[in-house]
């Protein structure tokens, strides 16, 4: 394999990887454009960790997207000039930005598994897999962070 070169393996993935990552990415952002810069990032990162993702391809591109978006969307919010021009399609800019901004609050590990099993659609199993714990663990964690994001989504909407 040359270094240029993805492992054949992986082009035989690339379209499902492309797929995920790009729906978290624009399920975060609102963005076609942005979201197709997020998903390239998070298949170039896949590509070159290949040999240790293989397992969890899926999951792992999901995650990077992710938290590539996430971290994209608060850059916006410091910076409004930067903000892209985002057409409302199904969810407002403001819902957008309060349902960001409650998961940018969690705990790494609870975003990371509210972006796996709710915006990738991944199943429990996978997404214990990918993060290296059992499904009770990810129940546990799938509980908390729908709890929290209620409860500070509740919050924002009442202006508490």
């Amino acid at each position: 394999m040359n270094p240029v070169e993805p492992p054949a393996e992986f082009n035989d993935w690339f379209d499902r990887l492309w797929t995920v990552s790009y729906q978290v990415a624009f399920k975060i952002l609102g963005d076609r454009e942005e979201a197709a810069d997020v998903a390239q990032d998070a298949l170039l990162k896949t590509a070159v960790r290949w040999g240790r993702v293989r397992s969890y391809p899926v999951a792992f591109a999901a995650r990077v997207a992710g938290h590539r978006a996430i971290d994209l969307r608060r850059r916006w919010s410091l910076n409004p000039r930067i903000t892209p021009a985002i057409p409302a399609e199904r969810t407002s800019v403001e819902e957008r930005d309060e349902l960001v901004a409650a998961l940018r609050r969690l705990p790494r590990r609870q975003q990371e598994v509210v972006v796996l099993r709710y915006l990738a659609d991944l199943t429990e199993a996978d997404t214990a897999r990918a993060l290296g714990c059992s499904a009770g663990t990810i129940k546990q964690h799938s509980a908390r962070a729908l709890s929290a994001l209620r409860a500070n989504l509740a919050a924002t909407s009442t202006g508490a």
